[in-house]
């Protein structure tokens, strides 16, 4: 997993500002500094790339608490969105797995700020694909 560090190995995530900088098991986190591609015509950044972010930071942690060789998809995600983040707020993301199963796990994600103010969340169910 280390060689997934930075942008997760998803080049998009490079684009919209997200670094992975640490994980453990079943656990992931990032900081994420939204770049100019994120906002909307108002300056906030979109909720759909929220939902990128977390989405992406689920399926981290979920890999961090796999066996090298298993993967997971996501089946389906809830994702809300607390307050409005701009360009170069510096926030922090954290997923973490609920419960891994045999095929189905439960994640959860958090975007916040530097000060622990949350600025979105999810929750994720994954389907998981063993080898």
């Amino acid at each position: 997993m280390d060689d997934q560090l930075g942008d997760g190995g998803m080049p998009l995530l490079d684009t919209l500002g997200v670094r992975f900088d640490e994980y453990g098991e079943g656990w992931a986190g990032a900081t994420w500094t939204p770049t100019d591609p994120c906002v909307n015509p108002i300056g906030v950044v979109q909720a759909g790339v929220h939902a990128v972010v977390l989405d992406a930071a689920c399926n981290f942690a979920l890999l961090a608490g796999l066996e090298r060789g298993e993967h997971g998809v996501t089946i389906e995600m809830k994702v809300a969105n607390m307050r409005a983040a701009i360009v170069d707020d510096v926030l922090k993301v954290r997923a973490d797995a609920l419960r891994i199963g045999g095929s189905v796990a439960h994640l959860e994600a958090t975007v916040s700020t530097d000060g622990g103010e949350v600025v979105s969340k999810a929750s994720a169910t994954f389907a998981v694909q063993r080898t």
